[in-house]
């Protein structure tokens, strides 16, 4: 008898071990039980071999504009014009080659180019923007490429942006792999905790990779209500069963 009871109680908590529950999938939680991370600095994103700038020239000085309107892009579009970040650090812009951009920020990048044209005409002005600047999302909260369309763009809005995690996401180990100055990094973090908020886990940098993985409960777990009182409907069926077997 005592067998029995053994058995049925293991099918019960093994039934409802499988329900998704707030707790898996609700985010800005404050249950002591999740990570606690300490909160970081944001760190400007500093330009990198291969990133790719497109350049808007402005003068009031009209042959000046003239000479850089076959060159000037108003977005970061696909079919503008875009100057490549070499090897050795620099970039090549019409007129003027071999320009120190490497580990700039956007802002340093458009002084040092304003410096260097700045022959062409004294009011001339220089505004450059990535036109790498991108993430991309895999696993379980949508898939391909997206734009970072603000600084200090954060990880939930690049999780809106992809469409929004699934239930069946692993939400206690959301990776982040990003390429720094120094080498490609893996961040794993528990996406629920609310001490997320301004750690090193909460902005996204351009390049960067969002990957979530499935959870193991996905084969199992029920996220509807028809889904859950199916699975009661079972649970129920499967233990009358194991309890008529050992009653013969």
């Amino acid at each position: 008898m005592k067998l029995k009871k053994y058995i049925l109680l293991i099918a019960i908590l093994t039934s409802f071990s499988s329900c998704y529950t707030r707790y898996n999938t609700n985010l800005i939680q404050e249950r002591k039980n999740l990570p606690q991370y300490e909160q970081g600095v944001y760190e400007t994103y500093r330009l990198r071999v291969n990133d790719e700038l497109v350049m808007r020239v402005m003068s009031e000085n009209k042959e000046t504009a003239r000479l850089f309107d076959g060159f000037n892009g108003g977005s970061a579009g696909n079919n503008t014009s875009a100057f490549r970040i070499y090897g050795d650090g620099t970039i090549d812009l019409p007129y003027v080659s071999h320009i120190p951009v490497l580990g700039k920020t956007l802002k340093e990048a458009e002084q040092i180019v304003t410096d260097s044209i700045i022959s062409f005409a004294p009011d001339i002005k220089v505004r450059l923007a990535l036109k790498t600047q991108t993430f991309c999302m895999i696993g379980e909260a949508g898939r391909g490429y997206f734009p970072i369309y603000k600084e200090r763009m954060n990880i939930y809005q690049a999780l809106a942006l992809a469409g929004g995690m699934l239930q069946s996401a692993k939400m206690s180990k959301v990776q982040i792999v990003r390429t720094t100055a120094t080498g490609t990094v893996i961040k794993s973090f528990d996406i629920r905790t609310k001490s997320i908020i301004d750690s090193e886990f909460y902005y996204i940098y351009p390049n960067d990779i969002i990957y979530c993985d499935v959870s193991k409960r996905k084969f199992w777990a029920v996220d509807s209500y028809f889904g859950f009182t199916g699975l009661i409907s079972a649970s129920i069926t499967f233990m009358l069963s194991v309890w008529n077997l050992l009653d013969k």
